[in-house]
């Protein structure tokens, strides 16, 4: 993938024009099941505008950085979820496979703790 929303994959499952197993959506975010789980509950939460990750992100998308943590919160009470994580990889570097910002939530077994 590039940082072209022309041929974002992503960016395909919002206009609809490939399928995915969607489990919300609204006029800012969606949330579809990834198809490579690491955990029993694996989400991405995507901003529907095409950014190619979270350094695209500028003073103005506060709100949408924020709507993408609100939405992993909504969905968590919605499926019931006791504890659950979040995580976004930025770059290539940082593990970013699919160029479209998105937000990876993970639920339903127990995770290890990350270090730090």
């Amino acid at each position: 993938m590039t940082d072209n929303s022309e041929d974002c994959l992503f960016c395909r499952f919002v206009t609809g024009e490939l399928e995915t197993d969607i489990v919300y959506e609204d006029d800012t975010v969606i949330a579809f099941r990834d198809i490579h789980p690491q955990a029993p509950t694996h989400l991405l939460i995507i901003p529907r505008r095409h950014l190619p990750s979270l350094n695209a992100f500028d003073d103005e998308d506060a709100a949408l950085a924020g709507r993408l943590m609100l939405t992993a919160k909504q969905i968590a009470g919605e499926l019931g979820l006791p504890g659950y994580r979040v995580a976004m990889n930025v770059e290539r570097a940082g593990g970013q496979v699919i160029f479209h910002a998105h937000l990876h939530m993970l639920a339903g077994r127990p995770l290890k703790p990350e270090l730090g």
